[in-house]
């Protein structure tokens, strides 16, 4: 569904598992940081919302989005998280870098979910200008960042379920 017609905050509480024994990591990147620290704050405050403890919560950063998926990889072969959530922003310009960029990203942490044992969570915005961006970070559709958070609770219990862990 066209985010135009749906905001990115709303959701069925209740159909969201508790994660209060769930750990997370978080990458981030610093490139259009406006942005993407309005998305870091939509999930850590969903996360928190939905029982996770702080203490359960790391943060790292990354120059720009295209490093989001090595720094991923990092975080998750360094730490015992149950999920990863990849936060970043890439805005159209005039070249087809934007192309380029987000190709690459997309493929980065679809590759990351296939290798590894932990589901990642892409949460990055892709956006045709800065106000686009803004709309998505917390404007008038809500925030990426509400959707990425109930996104990790959701795949760590699936996987607790798949895998017999409660």
């Amino acid at each position: 569904m066209a985010t135009a017609l749906k905001n990115l905050s709303e959701y069925n509480q209740e159909s969201v598992p508790s994660a209060k024994d769930m750990r997370f990591a978080i990458v981030v990147s610093e490139w259009n940081s406006e942005i993407t620290m309005a998305l870091l704050k939509g999930v850590r405050e969903t996360l928190i919302k939905h029982g996770s403890n702080e203490n359960h919560i790391k943060v790292d950063f990354v120059p720009g989005s295209f490093e989001l998926t090595s720094g991923a990889r990092m975080v998750a072969e360094a730490g015992t998280f149950d999920a990863v959530i990849c936060i970043g922003c890439v805005i159209r310009g005039e070249t087809p870098h934007f192309d380029y960029i987000c190709q690459s990203v997309t493929y980065g942490i679809t590759q990351l979910n296939i290798n590894y044992d932990i589901p990642f969570i892409f949460g990055v915005l892709t956006t045709n200008n800065q106000e686009q961006a803004r709309d998505r970070a917390g404007g008038k559709h809500g925030n990426k960042g509400n959707e990425a958070a109930v996104t990790a609770v959701k795949m760590v219990a699936l996987r607790r379920r798949a895998f017999g862990r409660s």
